[in-house]
């Protein structure tokens, strides 16, 4: 039986057909559950009436009673607009549309008593309300219902159909006030007495049209926590699937390959943390289940030694071992950074990539199938059908929020039994992300630098300042240090009025001329050889500055470049920055990062490279740049589908989730398979979602 809430949206009076098609087209909005689940983002309080006299120009929302002049239409072209004039007893105010001023020049009525609702606009001390809501009181008395009004996200396509917020409010109300409103509960009544939270229909109620302030808020409780429960219960089920239908491969020991390299081969010694996270490691692939873990460390952290000696162990218990990376030049980095290892034990490692020529690639294929190759390493590359293993029993997966779900399950898929799982980033998560997006995984971070790296001195210069950094640039080189040089973009933006690449060449010869100073060119548009040439250059001191795109922003490791100077840092992202930063302090000299920027910035762009100069802390920065852009715009995240998140948000329900987190455990601890009664309404909640089946195998 269809229960109420799955009508659809046509039906529900003050709809009709044209309007639901838009609701469809626009919102996503199909039936009643789709409306009462568009929750408005704010409520505006209407319970104060203000005079004109007491407008004074600040930015804000007044309610305003009194009666309107129609002036017409002024201005020419893209500068058209319908100009009208408000006034009440203490003085006059001007309206104005910029769209669909037709209508509005129609429907105004110049003797009607109106109250209007509108953002208070000053230009050049004029004062102005553009695009004011606008209600006609019959009796001097307002129609509107309640003080806190509910404001809904509308989309420029529902504007221009004038289907604006008013509509919204008053199809909801209908949908609220309905003799059928009803929302099947999806909380067990367990947890709805332990939080004392309301009942769902309730909740959805008073978030729509709240009776008091005190209501709203005890709404929002419970309907984060609900949002956060079900993303927290998703993670565990596919955990919980993952270990009852994939027996995991079981590394009893630690063998010859593993000792020899610890024992005699360690290029530095192991950080407190780094021997914490093998320890983990080593305690998962002994349990019999199949390892998934996310390995967190900041760049420069010492992420690939540990990888390593996490596909040792597979190697010494008779497996081999893989290593994807999203770039040719990050996995040709890894490879070389490990042949150079792992040859001095004896054992054999290839590379595969998109420029493997097809006689190095029909090689490397029949040794890896026939198990000769111990660890192979690549790109893309390694997805394709026609890669077999032996026995693969090791995946390292690095820089993985640049590959889909699907890339990462086809090479987990290439073991005859499942392989153990590590994924790892250089791009700190904060603790709600990685909850959030990486529920389903254990997680081990890397916290402590390799002893002997000095903190990178980080400073922001203005354009201004450009010949002080460029004599500090010669200073450097003096020294024999070599230097980073990242512009944003190759091509030039007159929208963005960055600097390219070939134009910034320019800029910095004009300081740093040719032949005396010697230069390397990186840029996206080459060839993966032609690339590798260039950074080997630098890499062996053949030259000294590195000109390049944000390409460099992994894989180039140079312990003698002392300098990274990023031009208009202000266009770049904190991750971004951070890791570009990280290319240098890799060897024992002190290095320095110069964040060059124009001399006017935006309040973001202050606080971005504020935070850069402030900490080298990867997991601080990462917090603020989820707090600058949200997470849904941080990589690997927005395209997920996983932080479909309409109420809650990770910035500021830390502790929500949390609370969310355990009593999705202690529920499954309860009841694994949600048979009992008391699941009911959860079982009811997965059935109807979209996310019922299991996303995946591995996250």
């Amino acid at each position: 039986m269809t229960h109420w809430v799955d009508t659809g949206i046509e039906y529900l009076k003050g709809v009709g057909p044209a309007k639901a098609q838009a609701l469809k087209a626009e919102l996503g909005i199909h039936t009643v559950g789709d409306l009462l689940s568009h929750y408005p983002f704010r409520h505006e309080d209407r319970s104060k009436i203000y005079q004109v006299n007491q407008l004074n120009g600040e930015d804000v929302y007044v309610q305003l009673q009194g009666f309107i002049q129609p002036q017409g239409i002024v201005g020419m072209g893209g500068g058209r607009r319908f100009v009208a004039n408000f006034r009440d007893k203490t003085g006059e105010i001007e309206l104005v549309w910029f769209q669909g001023y037709q209508y509005i020049e129609k429907s105004l009525k110049p003797n009607a008593f109106y109250q209007i609702y509108g953002k208070v606009n000053n230009f050049k001390g004029k004062l102005s309300i553009p695009h004011p809501e606008l209600e006609i009181i019959e009796g001097h008395t307002p129609k509107s219902q309640g003080i806190l009004v509910p404001v809904y996200p509308l989309t420029e396509g529902m504007r221009r159909k004038r289907l604006d917020n008013k509509f919204m409010v008053s199809i909801c109300r209908v949908a609220v006030s309905s003799p059928q409103f009803h929302i099947p509960e999806n909380l067990p009544i367990a947890i709805l007495e332990k939080y004392k939270f309301l009942s769902r229909k309730d909740a959805i109620k008073e978030l729509h049209f709240p009776s008091s302030i005190a209501r709203l808020e005890d709404a929002k409780r419970r309907l984060k926590f609900e949002e956060f429960f079900y993303l927290q219960l998703r993670h565990l089920l596919i955990k919980g699937v993952r270990n009852r239908s994939y027996k995991g491969l079981v590394f009893e020991k630690v063998g010859q390959y593993f000792t020899e390299f610890y024992n005699n081969h360690l290029p530095f010694e192991l950080t407190d943390a780094q021997k914490r996270v093998l320890k983990e490691i080593r305690a998962d692939v002994k349990t019999g289940l199949q390892m998934n873990r996310l390995l967190q460390g900041d760049v420069g952290s010492g992420k690939t030694i540990v990888a390593l000696l996490t596909m040792l162990l597979a190697i010494d218990n008779g497996y081999q071992a893989s290593i994807m990376a999203p770039t040719e030049i990050l996995a040709t980095q890894h490879y070389y950074s490990l042949q150079e290892w792992v040859t001095s034990i004896g054992l054999n490692i290839a590379l595969l990539t998109g420029s493997t020529t097809k006689k190095k690639r029909t090689e490397l294929l029949e040794k890896t199938k026939n198990g000769e190759i111990h660890i192979l390493v690549g790109t893309h590359a390694l997805l394709e059908d026609h890669v077999q293993f032996e026995k693969l029993g090791m995946v390292v997966i690095d820089e993985q929020h640049r590959f889909g779900v699907a890339q990462r399950a086809k090479l987990w898929k290439k073991g005859q039994v499942v392989p153990h799982v590590l994924v790892m980033t250089a791009t700190p998560i904060p603790r709600t992300l990685a909850m959030t997006i990486y529920g389903d995984l254990e997680v081990s971070v890397i916290n402590q630098m390799p002893k002997g790296r000095k903190p990178i001195q980080t400073l922001h210069r203005a354009e201004s300042m450009r010949p002080i950094v460029m004599d500090f640039l010669k200073k450097e080189i003096a020294l024999g240090r070599q230097v980073y040089y990242v512009f944003p973009l190759i091509e030039e933006s007159e929208k963005l009025e960055l600097n390219s690449l070939m134009n910034g060449y320019d800029v910095v010869t004009s300081y740093l001329p040719t032949p005396e100073y010697k230069y390397s060119m990186v840029h996206g548009k080459m060839k993966a050889a032609d690339k590798e040439t260039e950074m080997q250059k630098f890499k062996n001191h053949q030259t000294q500055i590195m000109i390049a795109t944000t390409v460099i922003e992994v894989g180039v490791n140079v312990p003698n470049a002392s300098v990274m100077v990023i031009e208009n840092a202000e266009r770049f992202g904190l991750s971004q920055l951070h890791q570009l930063r990280g290319r240098v302090g890799r060897g024992s000299e002190q290095s320095y990062c110069i964040l060059l920027s124009g001399n006017q910035l935006s309040q973001n762009g202050k606080k971005r490279l504020n935070t850069m100069v402030a900490t080298n802390d990867g997991f601080e920065i990462a917090k603020v740049d989820l707090e600058l852009r949200g997470p849904g715009e941080l990589d690997g995240t927005k395209q997920s589908g996983i932080l479909d998140l309409k109420i809650a948000d990770i910035r500021t329900d830390e502790s929500t989730l949390i609370a969310s987190r355990v009593e999705a455990q202690k529920w499954l601890e309860f009841d694994e398979l949600l048979m009992k009664t008391e699941s009911a309404p959860i079982k009811y909640e997965l059935n109807r979602s979209p996310h019922r089946t299991v996303w995946s195998k591995i996250s």
